[in-house]
């Protein structure tokens, strides 16, 4: 029997959540897990704390020849070596619109009143 390390796919559309399982590698990505050895919740804005690994048994797990992915080898890697980089700050803040100046009723009404009076055309 082959085994993986390799994440299980939780949480709803637009949020994922993962969990980290070592599996047969022949079953489904959602399905049945032989153990689950940690979690990824890649919405965590604190990057080193979007990992948990219980490395014992990770590293139990890789002695017996069970294979990581490729994205669950660099988690590891990261851990390991607890390079894990600083979060983004947010961008700044856009100042809010200023309101439109108040309009002056007399002004617009004197400027309707010149756009209706129409000189007569010539002959």
């Amino acid at each position: 029997m082959a085994v993986r390390i390799r994440m299980k796919r939780l949480g709803r559309r637009h949020r994922p959540f993962y969990r980290i399982c070592v599996m047969d590698r022949q079953k489904p990505r959602d399905g049945a897990a032989i153990e689950e050895v940690g979690t990824y919740d890649p919405m965590v804005r604190d990057k080193s704390q979007r990992v948990t690994l219980k490395m014992d048994r990770i590293d139990y797990w890789l002695s017996v020849g069970a294979q990581p992915s490729d994205k669950v080898a660099t988690l590891i890697k990261k851990v390991k070596q607890n390079k894990f980089g600083t979060a983004a700050a947010p961008p700044p803040m856009t100042p809010p619109k200023e309101p439109p100046a108040p309009v002056d009723e007399e002004a617009t009404a004197d400027a309707e009143a010149a756009e209706t009076v129409e000189e007569p055309a010539e002959a």
